[in-house]
Order: structure tokens, then C-alpha cells, then sequence
């Protein structure tokens, strides 16, 4: 097996891609029943595994009574698959028989005896030629058998995402790119507990909380994965993909503005204690009458504007419970909306759960050139003590005991954080991955969670190469303001800014040095950037401001 996973991801994309682009089927037709081979390839992996081992257990053991049944199989934590799904027993089908029926009839028996599976799978192979399907079976067996870890995982990520790219618009309603998850599950730190994602595509929140986990050796029992989503079709998208991942939760089809959210089922449960989303930005005509009075969901109110960022904002917030944390992704233009939401933003402010807030750089995304902003809250930063109740989540004891207090612009969290927001403005913190798209590098992804862990008193990790750049920014190991990249501000620093959570406002310039013609190019392009962002939040508040005006000559 190549020692680097992204060859096998890499040469199975291209074939398969290849394939695609000489069949008469568009990307959106191709998509979903190829990641379906690749669930059916990854099931057989598992089956075949738990088949060897239950097969060398003597008869009569604790886990073998007799002839082997279905349960058996499903007690060893593995899908059962009869004989006509096994997949070399589709590579090996004969020339005259009907592929694309033979695969639909090995879903449906998966299906059958893994109820957890119902109406989940794909069946739509019959769409296929005979002859895609075979190249198709035939590639994907070529996956080695002796992989270790979560290889499966990781092919099933990596063609969803480049399934998205190709499906461009479409394609960003389901998958938001790997590198932003991390930031968020790096920052929220989900060691253990709820796990909520009301907007959950398809699924990718879960499937990096429970490698967080993982590698902070925990296990992925310690979060427990609750869901929705509004369309169907990524529910299913989302089941398999926590399937390949070896995860299962509670995921359901549902329009989360209106409809009640999946819940555990624990007495005295009194919210989630992670919520994590990347909702569809600028959302309108959400029945604003049928929700008004909902104040559990909506405790700040409801915009007057058509505009469902700040249904989104509030929906998040609600589902936490007094010590839960959210990190989710949003329009750059929600951090400095006016009116009533600005309104409903002030209320959110003076809670004091409004913990952290980073600026995203354009092409992050593969629906929007535009930039976004992460938004981070965290409603027990007002009740824990110094450092935070998480700190002693990952350690077993407190950290920075004895410490003396902090100078300004060097705080530190717990009751230090209560009336403060950490802003981080990471948009010259990205890889360039191809000339419309740009990503954050493992490093770049722990320096700016680490930035976090430094504001609320925690200690950095450096497993994936940040260690340098702490030590460029925050020469003494802790906490201080930057210039150009990160500003702890006031509630009433940010009062004075007319309640904007926009980072660009609080974090200032770096210091500049007399770097050459390199360094006056690459300002410019940064200049350029921000221009062309906005110029395109402008047209989209002329598309508001022009809507609104005719509501009201239509209404008056």
C-alpha cells in the first residue's frame, strides 16, 4: 500500500473521473451511486474481517452458538451482507448479466437485514451502462485489502469533495471543505458529549469530531451525533458517510426552522453540548409567521429583514445548554447587519456567550468566492472559573494554577473571557490549492486553533507543525494581541463599534516592513481581495435594499 493515503484517493478519483466524463451521465447523476460502491467495497472490507474471526472461534463460545446468523455479524459491529452482496461477487458477475440490477438488488438486501439502513442506500445504478459499472466494480477493488485506519473514510471524504467542486453550487449544499471543519471542531474541542449539527449536509462536523476525539485518545463513543437536514437525498449522503467512518447518530430528514430537532432520549437533558453547522447564507422566505411565537428557538426575536442568517444565529444558540459551545459558519455580512439585526445581535453580545469570531478568506468555499467569518460561542465562558472547565476535560487537573494576573492584550480565560471576544483575522493564513480555491494546512488549522487555547488559558498543541509560528506570534507561550492577526475586545470596544462582530474592525494591520516588490504584490493582491468582497456584499445589500423597497410599496 503506498505509505501516503491521497495516491490511493488520487488514482481512484482519476479513474473514475475518466469514466465519467466518457458516459452520458452529469456529475449530480454520477455522484451519489459511486459513493455508494465505494460504502458497498468498505462494508465488504468490514464483513470480510469479522467473517475470519468468527469463523476461527470454536463452536459453543460467547460469541458463537451455533451456525452462524446475521446477528452474529451485527453483534461484532459490522453490517451483515448475504452472498449476492458481497462485492466480488458483483466484479465477478458473468458477460450477459444485468449489472446495474444485480447492484440495486445488493443494496436492497443490505438494506433488508441492517434496518438501521432503510431507504438509504443508493438504487439507481440501472441508469449506468453495463460497461461503466464493471470499470467501475473493478477499480474500486483494487482498494488493498491490508489497509490500516480510516482509509475508506477518507476516499468516501475525498470524492465528496471533489463531487462538490464539480457540482459547484449544488455541490456546496452538502460538503464544506475538510480544512474549515477542522478549524471548527479544533476550536469547539468536542471531547465529550452531544453533538448537534441542524444543518449536518453530509456529515462532515460528525466525522471530524470523532477523529478529534480519537486522536486526544478518546473514543467515538464519547460524543453521541444528533442531526437534520432538509433534503433527503443528503441524509443519505450523511448515513453512509458515518457508516464508512464506523459512526452511527441520529440524522434525520427535516426543515430545521420549523421542524422539532432529533433529541436524546436522557432524562434531565437540558441541551447540547456542541452545535456545530455551516447553514445556506442569505436564506429567504422562511414563513416568518409560523415561528414568531416560537421564543425557545428564536429567545431574541425575529429579523423584519428577508433574511434567515439570524434565524440560523439564534437556532444555534438555543439548542446549547448552560455551558455548551457552537462554532458554525456565516455570511460576512451577518457580523455587520443593521436594523433589527443588529438588534438581535446586540442581545446575543450582552449574554456574554459570543466567545470567538475568525475571518475567512475568499475562495474558501466551493459554492461562493466571497470570504466568511467563524463564529464561536461558548455560553459557560460566564461560569466557569480560570482556567476553563475544558482545560481540566483534557488534563485531569487545572492548568496555570498560581499564575499571576495578566497584563492587557495578554488575558487569559474563564471569568477573564466573560465580558470579552477574541478576534482572529486568518484571511492570510490559507494554501492555495488550484487558482479558484484555497484551503487552511494542518499547521495553519492548529495555529489558529491554538490562538483560542491561548486566550482561554489552555495549553497549545503542536503535533501538526504549529510550533513555529506560536513561537513568531507569542514569543512567551501565552496569550497576547497581534497586529493584523488577533484582538481580545471589550463589550464595550465593541458597543463603540456599533455592536459589530466583524474582525476586520478590532484586529488593525501588521507591521509592515520594507520587504521589496514581493511584498508590495502580494499587498495588492490582498487589496484586490478585499475589493472584489466588497463590491460583491454591496450588490447583495443593493438585491436587499431593492426587495425590501418593493415589499413595502407592494404593502403600504
Amino acid at each position: 500500500m503506498p505509505a501516503n493515503h491521497t495516491e490511493i484517493e488520487k488514482r481512484l478519483w482519476d479513474a473514475a473521473d475518466e469514466l465519467r466524463a466518457n458516459s452520458r451521465l452529469r456529475a449530480s447523476e454520477y455522484s451519489v451511486p459511486v459513493l455508494g460502491l465505494i460504502f458497498l467495497k468498505y462494508a465488504d472490507h468490514k464483513f470480510a474481517h469479522a467473517d475470519r474471526q468468527l469463523k476461527a472461534e470454536p463452536v459453543g463460545t460467547s460469541r458463537r452458538r451455533g451456525a452462524l446468523t446475521p446477528e452474529h455479524y451485527q453483534r461484532h459491529g459490522v453490517l451483515y451482507l448475504p452472498d449476492e452482496a458481497r462485492f466480488q461477487a458483483l466484479v465477478d458477475l458473468p458477460e450477459s448479466a444485468n449489472v446495474g440490477r444485480a447492484i440495486n438488488d445488493a443494496m436492497k438486501a443490505i438494506e433488508g437485514y441492517n434496518k438501521a439502513l432503510k431507504d438509504v442506500l443508493p438504487k439507481t445504478y440501472l441508469r449506468f451502462e453495463n460497461a461503466t459499472l464493471r470499470e467501475l466494480l473493478h477499480i474500486f477493488n483494487g482498494i488493498p485489502m491490508d489497509i490500516e485506519g480510516d482509509v475508506f473514510g477518507k476516499i468516501y471524504e475525498y470524492f465528496l469533495g471533489k463531487f462538490a467542486m464539480a457540482e459547484g453550487q449544488k455541490g456546496g449544499e452538502f460538503f464544506t471543505p475538510t480544512s474549515i471543519v477542522k478549524l471548527i471542531v479544533a476550536v469547539l474541542e468536542p471531547y465529550r458529549g452531544y453533538i448537534l449539527d441542524p444543518a449536518a449536509g453530509s456529515g462532515g462536523m460528525f466525522v471530524q469530531s470523532a477523529r478529534f476525539v480519537a486522536e486526544h485518545r478518546g473514543r467515538s463513543t464519547d460524543v453521541a451525533i444528533y442531526g437534520q437536514e432538509r433534503v433527503t437525498e443528503t441524509v443519505r449522503l450523511c448515513k453512509m458517510n458515518l457508516a464508512v467512518h464506523g459512526l452511527e447518530g441520529d440524522v434525520r430528514q427535516g426543515n430545521t426552522y420549523y421542524d422539532a430537532m432529533p433529541l436524546p432520549k436522557q432524562d434531565g437533558f437540558t441541551g447540547f453540548d456542541f452545535v456545530m453547522a455551516n447553514p445556506p447564507f442569505n436564506v429567504n422566505r422562511v414563513d416568518r409567521e409560523r415561528i414568531k411565537n416560537d421564543r425557545p428557538r428564536y429567545p431574541f426575536g425575529m429579523p423584519t429583514v428577508d433574511n434567515a442568517n439570524y434565524l440560523w444565529i439564534q437556532v444555534f444558540y438555543s439548542a446549547l445548554n448552560e455551558r455548551g459551545r457552537a462554532g458554525f459558519v456565516m455570511a460576512n455580512s451577518a457580523s455587520d447587519a443593521r436594523g433589527s439585526e443588529l438588534e438581535i445581535r446586540e442581545r446575543l453580545i450582552q449574554t456574554g456567550a459570543v466567545d470567538v469570531m475568525v475571518a475567512v478568506g475568499s475562495n474558501s468555499f466551493y459554492t461562493v468566492t466571497l470570504p466568511c467569518t467563524l463564529w464561536f460561542l461558548d455560553r459557560g465562558k460566564t461560569l466557569t472559573p480560570n482556567p476553563s472547565s475544558f482545560a481540566l476535560l483534557r488534563t485531569g487537573s487545572w492548568e496555570g494554577e498560581g499564575q499571576l494576573p495578566l497584563p492587557a492584550g495578554e488575558r487569559a480565560g474563564g471569568e477573564g473571557r466573560r465580558d470579552t471576544v477574541l478576534f482572529i483575522d486568518a484571511r492570510q493564513v490559507y494554501t492555495q490549492v488550484d487558482r479558484a480555491h484555497r484551503e487552511f494546512t494542518p499547521a495553519q488549522v492548529e495555529f489558529i486553533a491554538n490562538v483560542a487555547r491561548l486566550y482561554r488559558g489552555e495549553q497549545p498543541e503542536t503535533a501538526q507543525g504549529s510550533a513555529e509560528m506560536l513561537a513568531q506570534h507569542f514569543p512567551k507561550g501565552r496569550y497576547r494581541d497581534v497586529p493584523g492577526l488577533c484582538k481580545v475586545a471589550t463589550l464595550a470596544e465593541i458597543e463603540a463599534q456599533g455592536w459589530s462582530l466583524n474582525p476586520g474592525r478590532y484586529v488593525g494591520v501588521a507591521e509592515r516592513t520594507d520587504a521589496g516588490d514581493e511584498d508590495l504584490a502580494g499587498r495588492l493582491e490582498a487589496l484586490d481581495e478585499e475589493l472584489e468582497a466588497l463590491n460583491a456584499e454591496a450588490h447583495e445589500l443593493e438585491a436587499r435594499i431593492a426587495e425590501n423597497v418593493a415589499q413595502l410599496l407592494n404593502n403600504p
